[in-house]
């Protein structure tokens, strides 16, 4: 069954958010409906594509990285993000809303308690103090992938972008930091049950943004592929 995206929630209406996951296809006799799906590589109704993982590779372009000039401040986070009112920022409402167990919420969006499922190492937390929250493509790599140069809003946009589950996302310190700003040819989560919907999501990711990837990169997602046969990639295109 593919499970559709679903918008992150504001922090007081969710407690946890389902990012795109690595979904097998359904077999025909299971799913005799599976033909009122969007067509693959086509928006359906909401503006979403489905593409099988080894197609969605296909659809990024191939482009060498370009690293001069790249700062971290280009890309302006962490904004106010969903709520301008609520003491939140970006950061804070992602945390917030991939907590498994709600923390409670103190003036200055203090948090305590909660519980959390990092899932580069499938670890759990219980201290927000403990988690990072990680751009899925890194900002490095975004810049490395801009197939022309990005204005101030949309690289701001892409930094605090909670219309789309996967561009954040809350894991470990330890974990975020081992990543870095390295690709999939560079860096895996150390849970290797992960690996597919990992490049998955850093599929959908670069398609949503129309980023570019390099032939390394290219070469170890079509390799993770190879294992995910009945992976689904799902995302909708950045305005």
């Amino acid at each position: 069954m593919i499970i559709a995206k679903m918008r992150r929630a504001l922090p007081a209406l969710a407690l946890a958010a389902l990012p795109v996951l690595a979904t097998p296809l359904p077999a025909a006799a299971d799913a005799p409906h599976a033909q009122q799906a969007p067509l693959r590589g086509a928006p359906g109704p909401s503006g979403q594509v489905l593409l099988p993982l080894f197609e969605a590779i296909d659809q990024i372009p191939v482009a060498a990285e370009h690293r001069d000039g790249y700062s971290r401040t280009l890309y302006k986070h962490w904004n106010k993000g969903l709520s301008a009112t609520d003491g939140c920022n970006t950061r804070k409402e992602v945390i917030l809303t991939e907590a498994v167990e709600a923390p409670q919420v103190a003036p200055g969006c203090a948090l305590t308690g909660g519980s959390w499922l990092s899932k580069y190492d499938n670890v759990v937390v219980t201290d927000a103090a403990r988690l990072d929250v990680d751009h899925f493509v890194p900002l490095a790599e975004v810049y490395d992938s801009e197939q022309t140069p990005w204005s101030a809003a949309r690289r701001e946009a892409y930094a605090n972008d909670q219309d789309s589950p996967d561009t954040l996302i809350a894991v470990t310190a330890a974990s975020n930091r081992s990543k870095s700003d390295k690709d999939p040819a560079e860096w895996l989560p150390t849970d290797a049950s992960y690996h597919c919907t990992y490049a998955a999501t850093w599929v959908a990711t670069k398609l949503r943004w129309d980023l570019a990837s390099d032939e390394a990169e290219r070469q170890t997602l079509l390799g993770l592929a190879e294992n995910c046969p009945a992976t689904i990639v799902s995302y909708e295109p950045a305005e």
